[in-house]
């Protein structure tokens, strides 16, 4: 059931209607990746293509909790709240105050959080939230130092609930650079299992998708 069915807009566009057209989503990233370049990393918002296979691990029965990192303008959003069931939970966690604005008026239906995600674990407990059934991250990790990258990554086996996955971006062109790789290396040390998806070439830039399941350490 998708998020217009259980309204009852009876929009056939359903969650992809959160933010009108896709050019008014790109200037407001724009936007703000001009005036906080700090903080937003990428080129351009995800395409509907990359945001489904993102959104692929967000369970699709009974009452998840969701756990978005990084929403920015809401690109991956309405992918993710497509398979959320009725009596989901679905959070989007963003740091950038104009973007939480943004997705508060674009995205009502929505449950936003301004906070760090590396204070993930504190920020969900202070909202009533336990755990997380699934983690779908659109952060830009190579603006993070590594032990903030160790950090977050502890934070998000820290919620994750026993059977639950993780995912996040991996741009494809980027894959052999130093950084990339030793970012890989720490998903390999925090969780047990990691999938690397196909190329997902209908992105700017084509991009993977790291499919992350059962922590190794709890934080």
């Amino acid at each position: 059931m998708t998020r217009s069915q259980q309204t009852g807009s009876g929009d056939p566009a359903g969650p992809a209607s959160r933010s009108g057209s896709l050019l008014s989503e790109y200037r407001t990233f724009v936007n703000r990746a001009v005036r906080e370049p700090s903080t937003i990393g990428a080129v351009l918002p995800s395409s509907p293509v990359l945001a489904r296979e993102m959104a692929a691990v967000v369970p699709s029965v009974e009452q998840p909790v969701v756990v978005e990192l990084g929403p920015g303008t809401g690109a991956l959003s309405g992918a993710i709240a497509e398979r959320v069931p009725q009596g989901g939970r679905h959070v989007a966690v963003e740091v950038d105050p104009g973007m939480c604005e943004h997705l508060r008026t674009a995205a009502p239906w929505l449950e936003v959080l301004q906070g760090d995600a590396m204070r993930l674990g504190e920020l969900l407990a202070e909202h009533g939230i336990e755990s997380a059934d699934a983690v779908v991250s659109g952060l830009p990790w190579s603006l993070f130092a590594a032990e903030s990258q160790r950090r977050i990554l502890r934070e998000i086996g820290s919620v994750l609930a026993p059977g639950g996955g993780f995912t996040t971006i991996a741009y494809a062109h980027a894959l052999g650079m130093s950084g990339a790789r030793r970012f890989r290396d720490r998903l390999g040390a925090a969780f047990d299992e990691v999938i690397t998806s196909r190329t997902v070439w209908r992105n700017v830039p084509p991009a993977r998708v790291y499919v992350c399941r059962r922590p190794v350490a709890r934080r």
